[in-house]
């Protein structure tokens, strides 16, 4: 019993001294101390005095620089894959046109080397193409 005396004590002595450090610091009615006199002057003149609240400007122009920054990124990689998607698939076409032009020049008994390795060249590239495509 002794000891819920002492907390109960406690705690009112530390909600008093809260009330107290409240009202010093101009809070324990929703006035700042010193301001009175420039809210009376403002109920006068019909204008109305708020206290400052604290912006999220820094925060807010942070976070749209940063979403700009990610966006401009993500354009420059869509740009950069798009380039490379032409690049290559003006490689590809060229492969063709000569794997062609290697397979007309054989006849039906013999199948070149050249042929093989340029088949084999255009299935990775294709590959490439196709996975460059999907986004991946």
């Amino acid at each position: 019993m002794k000891i819920l005396r002492g907390m109960a004590v406690w705690l009112a002595a530390g909600g008093l001294a809260m009330g107290a450090g409240r009202v010093a610091w101009g809070q324990g009615n929703g006035q700042h101390n010193g301001s009175q006199a420039a809210q009376a002057q403002a109920a006068a003149t019909g204008q109305t005095t708020q206290p400052p609240s604290l912006s999220t400007a820094p925060e807010d122009a942070m976070h749209d620089r940063t979403t700009h920054m990610e966006e401009e990124q993500e354009k420059s990689r869509n740009s950069d894959r798009q380039k490379k998607l032409v690049s290559d698939t003006e490689r590809l076409l060229a492969l063709a046109n000569e794997l062609k032009e290697e397979v007309d020049k054989t006849n039906k008994d013999t199948l070149s080397l050249e042929v093989i390795r340029k088949a084999d060249e255009i299935e990775k590239l294709a590959h490439s193409v196709k996975e460059k495509m999907k986004g991946a």
